[in-house]
């Protein structure tokens, strides 16, 4: 049971795929520089060039596990980004990628396949030096300052609207008193 469901669900993405580059226009070239950066155990993101000029309005992504016959599709459209996250990867696996850009009158050609493979997840920590920061780290003291901050220049603004009124309010009184009658 279980292996006819897999089976359908890997012919539908096949047919997904195959529709999807079965319409090639003339005029889109394959994405050039395919290249896989911050990868990570469980991640990674592909990006990509595309010649000056192509009318392109989306990507196409294909993600397969080498050696296994099951296929991710990814696909957007109305987009002019050149990257794109993948996720849910298995520790140490190779993956090979595939992009297309999109137009208007179809897909371009396949880019030239990358193979990559994502680390363990021992290797990674290993990797990282007791001094070494990482982004996320970074990330949460910067919001923490900027949440700090927020609250300072609020108290100081309420504190300074505070002291200008009761300034203004001495110096009536001290005026009303040095005034002559």
């Amino acid at each position: 049971m279980w292996r006819i469901k897999g089976s359908c669900a890997a012919l539908l993405l096949f047919l997904a795929y195959i529709s999807v580059s079965s319409v090639n226009a003339d005029s889109l070239s394959a994405p050039l520089n395919v290249t896989i950066k911050a990868l990570e155990g469980n991640s990674a993101i592909v990006t990509w060039d595309i010649l000056e000029g192509d009318p392109v309005i989306g990507f196409a992504i294909t993600q397969q596990k080498k050696d296994v016959r099951m296929l991710r599709f990814i696909q957007e459209v109305n987009t002019t980004t050149r990257s794109c996250a993948l996720w849910d990867l298995e520790e140490d696996t190779e993956y090979i990628v595939h992009v297309q850009s999109i137009s208007m009158s179809g897909t371009s050609p396949l880019s030239e396949p990358v193979l990559f493979r994502t680390p363990k997840e021992s290797e990674k920590l290993a990797s990282k030096s007791p001094d070494e920061v990482t982004m996320e780290e970074v990330g949460q003291a910067a919001q923490l300052r900027a949440g700090e901050l927020i609250i300072i220049v609020v108290v100081l603004v309420m504190w300074a609207g505070k002291n200008v009124t009761s300034n203004q309010a001495v110096s009536r009184c001290d005026s009303s008193v040095l005034s002559p009658v």
